[in-house]
């Protein structure tokens, strides 16, 4: 067998691919024995992210069909860009049962990378309604929508949506290979704090996935690998706005876009809003002692209970969804203060507006469906003395006068990335 030299194959990769060339100048490549096939994983030892390969895998890969050996290389540094190395596993299960999710993750996550590498024709005659036409990968070994035990999922979804879609069927036909088995995968590895597990998590036989998921978020070394990691895989996007994608698909852009554009937590900013916007109400009171005349003076109480005005836009184009996960959060934070809820649309429904108590539960309702002002909602709470105002809309209107009380915004993140004016104050989208 002809001695595999992994080098030639990176430099006609990052000759066609100058996507992934900045990627891979942060990548340490380590051949190995410790896997069979090969694999992305954090070595702690030296604070980094390597690419594990097995030699004699990627030389069967490359006589079996050359376009094989790129395939594996992409499909490597797919999991990276997406960062699938890195992140947390997108589910929280019982002991018992985290095993089986994190094999139907580790599938999942394969799903959505190879459904990239492999071209296909629309054919209603097949379960899944598309046909293979040509892949980059070996089909009698890589995970492929549309093949074997996925013949009946579609491409081109995301990892989370293929996470729903497997059937334990499909993850005990892909046999898993536990760790341990495997022969000439047996044996640590040479690279030094990697240490993945013989065989791939997911038993397909194609690449290992052992080391995912590994950080509880405490693990400062390892922090620090994935900040690097992540400013790799931005100066990777950034270089290719100038010199090209390559073969990168448009929605593969948009997944490696996502994955690297930072998460807002919309709901702890909504609770930091209200508190933020919390008035002192002080009153007398002797059972509190005066801090500088003791026992001459009442003390103050102070009870801090904020006055949050939340403006809804009534208009068609603010969805069901939307205004569901609003509502449901408002539930919530109603315990934190006191909310005005004040319907609108060109105008104030004013005799729909009314106040979340304490502890109720409410139903989100409709009362307007007519066009979208903003001015209507923002004159109405500036002249009621409220601490804060809220506004729930898609922002499509003519930018509002300004507010006497501080003043946020929520709104999709599609219409957050697009809005119809531009404004200094606090924008955060929510999920639907």
């Amino acid at each position: 067998m002809t001695k595999f030299n992994l080098d030639d194959h990176i430099v006609a990769l990052l000759r066609d691919e100058p996507f992934f060339a900045a990627l891979s100048r942060r990548m340490e490549k380590v051949p190995t024995r410790a896997i069979p096939t090969a694999g992305v994983c954090f070595n702690e030892d030296k604070c980094r992210f390597e690419l594990l390969y097995n030699e004699a895998f990627m030389s069967e890969m490359f006589e079996q069909d050359p376009k094989f050996v790129k395939g594996v290389l992409l499909h490597e540094f797919y999991h990276i860009m997406l960062l699938h190395v890195t992140a947390r596993l997108p589910f929280d299960r019982e002991d018992k049962t985290k095993k089986k999710m994190t094999k139907k993750w580790n599938i999942a996550t394969d799903l959505a990378i190879n459904s990239d590498l492999t071209t296909y024709t629309i054919d209603g005659g097949t379960k899944s309604g598309y046909r293979v036409v040509s892949s980059m990968l070996p089909l009698d070994r890589a995970l492929i929508p549309g093949v074997g035990p996925y013949e009946e999922l579609p491409p081109n979804l995301a990892a989370e949506q293929y996470m729903e879609l497997v059937t334990d069927e499909m993850t005990q036909q892909s046999q898993t290979s536990e760790q341990g088995e495997g022969g000439e995968g047996d044996g640590e590895p040479s690279s030094g704090g990697g240490s993945p597990s013989s065989g791939d998590d997911t038993g397909n036989g194609f690449d290992d996935h052992s080391e995912w998921g590994g950080s509880d978020g405490t693990d400062e070394t390892r922090k620090i690998a994935e900040e690097r990691l992540k400013e790799a895989v931005k100066d990777a996007f950034s270089e290719a706005q100038g010199k090209g994608f390559g073969s990168v698909s448009a929605s593969m852009r948009g997944k490696i876009k996502e994955a690297i554009t930072p998460k807002v937590n919309w709901r702890a900013v909504l609770r930091s809003f209200v508190k933020k916007s919390q008035r002192a109400a002080k009153t007398s009171t002797i059972k509190r002692l005066n801090r500088r005349y003791a026992y001459i003076h009442p003390g103050r109480k102070a009870s801090r209970q904020a006055k949050i005005a939340v403006s809804i836009d009534q208009s068609g184009s603010v969805s069901d969804a939307m205004l569901g996960a609003f509502y449901s959060e408002l539930e919530k934070l109603a315990q934190l203060a006191e909310f005005t809820i004040v319907p609108f649309d060109t105008q104030v429904s004013e005799e729909h507006v009314h106040v979340w108590k304490r502890g109720e539960r409410r139903e989100k309702n409709r009362y307007l469906t007519g066009g979208t002002c903003f001015n209507a909602p923002t004159k109405w709470v500036n002249e009621r003395g409220f601490d804060g105002h809220i506004i729930l809309t898609d922002m499509e209107a003519p930018k509002p006068v300004p507010s006497k009380c501080q003043r946020m915004w929520m709104t999709t993140k599609h219409h957050a990335q697009r809005p119809y004016f531009q404004t200094n104050e606090r924008v955060i989208a929510i999920d639907e």
